[in-house]
């Protein structure tokens, strides 16, 4: 993986600009440790930082190519799964490659195939070209949003890259935040509506969108969207099919030339994903495969069960570890850790985020990058096939609302009278919630409980899924990690949103499709075991600290905060002991310790991006 940036500005000579290139490159230094490029050419401008995946000793970008008198640049994070077949395919129409990495085989597709090749593309990735031909350059971001890009429009150009902070490094980028970012950090965040930057100035490309910028402007298409058919399959097939597409896109996700790790919790997903790595390197010859969980001091003294987290893991990962023989590590980390990375975790993100369910995750890929550069992780497979609880409580189905931030007047409390009227956040958090609803695809003549599954299947794939993805990216690549998500393939997605709920529910248990696909694969109590999420620290000591850090906070007259929230409120909460700890806050991991924690990040960000709000 890597990190791009660049800006096109029509009527300026960008050939004096490249100490202000280089600097926007470096402040992505962390995506790409190993090398480092840029290239100008009026009227544009790119710069990458590498991670050497494939084919190490080439693929330099940025990369130019020439064809019938015209340059082509590109600068690309990502990696292309099919590249071997696209490979063959453009060699048969006479392209030649000097290099083994997908970086060529992308540009050699934008070459011959235009913004169409977005079409053929199977993978991860955000990417820009510039065609001089047409005089334009074309970025894409994958169909999930697995990999991240943002721009801004200027008065005569585009400014663009893979993390807020590159285009904040450009004069013409402020950090200035209206009414809108602030409603969504208070009301909506630590997600973001889809294409929303937070600050004013900056947009994402939303999943599977591209964008074409020339001297008329800047137009945005969408190239992939689910789409709603009947289901022909039983479950038996429909079981088989699934089986067949996770392995056929996982040993694609296996290709390196750099050692490649699994995560493992001892949970369903990731124990899938690890068994069936060891399955393909037993069979390719390629030996044993390392993995790694992670887990905090004590947390055994201290975590109790509840309906979001049944079980603890530890046992299911030594289970799991010991079934595969894998070559695992054990990480753990201790309170202090996790909060001292706080700070760390907001700026990767550039914005404030889920708390120590970031800066652990942090943490964790720093150590995972000691001993490899390319992890494969279990993400998404929740919003895929339906196992998070609000799939299954009627309370939370029929919330009307997203159902993982289910008290928004209690956030709403937490601001101060003039800016919760000012910013609306309830009226906004509606707005946003219908947004999403109305842009579910419908399949004629679904009704009744189907149809609600569609409705909560989208939300979460669209709305909750890109929330996890951002953390994934923004955390394991603050350290130089690259972490692959194959259930995010998005044949797989496509696959089972069209799957009847009866059948995702196949057994009676949540995720049953997905058991069901793996029968043989793992042993039947790892099968079967209740769903327990990404661990989190249990010690009360976390709650003690982060609630001490928002009360000194509130303390100092130099907080940017405070003209923001209602600190009367907040030290309420502070002085009660069952609300301190058990807000339904956001999500499964983030109550009453992690909003504590999130109003210290909001300061932070405040205070070190110099956060103007207008």
């Amino acid at each position: 993986m890597c990190g791009i940036t660049g800006f096109i500005q029509w009527n300026k000579d960008l050939t004096v600009q490249s100490e202000l290139l280089s600097g926007m490159t470096r402040t992505l230094s962390h995506r790409g440790p190993d090398a480092a490029g840029t290239w100008i050419s009026n009227p544009c401008a790119f710069g990458h930082r590498r991670l050497s995946v494939m084919d190490p000793e080439n693929g330099a970008q940025p990369m130019i190519r020439h064809r019938d008198d015209y340059t082509y640049a590109l600068v690309y994070n990502g990696e292309l799964y099919n590249a071997p077949e696209l490979k063959i395919e453009l060699q048969q129409r006479g392209h030649v490659f000097l290099t083994k990495c997908d970086t060529e085989v992308l540009l050699a597709s934008y070459i011959e195939w235009g913004p169409d090749c977005v079409d053929r593309l199977n993978g991860i990735f955000a990417f820009a070209v510039w065609d001089e031909r047409r005089q334009q350059v074309f970025m894409a971001r994958d169909r999930l949003g697995v990999k991240p890009l943002f721009y801004s429009e200027i008065q005569d150009g585009l400014i663009f890259g893979s993390e807020p902070k590159a285009l904040l490094r450009h004069p013409e980028v402020e950090p200035v935040v209206h009414a809108d970012g602030l409603a969504e950090i208070f009301i909506i965040g630590p997600a973001r509506t889809p294409g929303h930057g937070v600050y004013a100035s900056i947009r994402e490309l939303r999943p599977g969108h591209t964008l074409i910028h020339d001297r008329s402007g800047t137009k945005i298409r969408a190239f992939w969207k689910l789409e709603s058919n009947p289901h022909e399959d039983d479950t038996e097939q429909t079981a088989l099919r699934v089986r067949e597409l996770l392995q056929d896109t996982l040993e694609r996700q296996l290709a390196s030339d750099v050692p490649v790790c699994s995560l493992l919790s001892g949970g369903l997903d990731s124990s899938a994903l690890s068994a069936l790595a060891v399955s393909y390197y037993t069979r390719t010859e390629q030996g044993n495969i390392d993995t790694f969980s992670v887990d905090y001091v004590d947390n055994d003294k201290y975590f109790k069960e509840h309906s979001f987290q049944p079980g603890a893991d530890g046992p299911w990962i030594r289970r799991m570890a010991e079934e595969l023989g894998t070559n695992h590590h054990w990480i753990e980390f201790d309170t202090p850790d996790v909060v001292e990375t706080l700070n760390a975790s907001t700026e990767a993100r550039d914005l404030p985020g889920m708390t120590d369910v970031d800066s652990s995750l942090y943490l964790f890929c720093r150590e995972i990058k000691k001993h490899a550069t390319v992890a494969i992780s279990g993400e998404a497979a929740d919003e895929v096939f339906g196992g998070y609880p609000w799939f299954h409580r009627d309370e939370m189905l029929n919330s009307g609302t997203f159902p993982w931030a289910v008290a928004p007047e209690l956030r709403a409390s937490l601001l101060n009278p003039e800016v919760r009227e000012w910013i609306r956040p309830i009226e906004y958090l509606n707005d946003r919630y219908a947004e999403a609803v109305g842009e579910v695809p419908k399949l004629a003549g679904e009704t009744g409980k189907a149809a609600q599954m569609r409705v909560m299947s989208y939300l979460n794939i669209t709305r909750f899924m890109p929330t996890l993805l951002d953390r994934k990216d923004r955390m394991s690549m603050g350290v130089g990690l690259e972490v692959r998500v194959p259930y995010c393939d998005h044949r797989l997605v496509q696959y089972v949103w069209n799957t009847p709920w009866e059948i995702k529910m196949t057994g009676g248990r949540e995720k049953g499709l997905l058991r069901k696909a793996l029968e043989g694969v793992l042993p039947n109590d790892v099968l079967y075991r209740k769903k327990s999420p990404y661990p989190k620290t249990h010690n009360p000591a976390y709650l003690h600290t982060v609630k001490q850090e928002a009360l000194d906070m509130l303390a100092d007259p130099s907080s940017p905060i405070l003209s923001l929230i209602n600190a009367k409120r907040i030290r309420e909460i502070a002085d009660s002991p069952d609300a301190s700890s058990n807000l339904p806050w956001f999500g499964q991991l983030m109550s009453g310790p992690q909003l504590f924690a999130y109003l210290v990040q909001v300061n932070h960000w405040l205070k070190t991006y110099r956060v103007a709000i207008r």
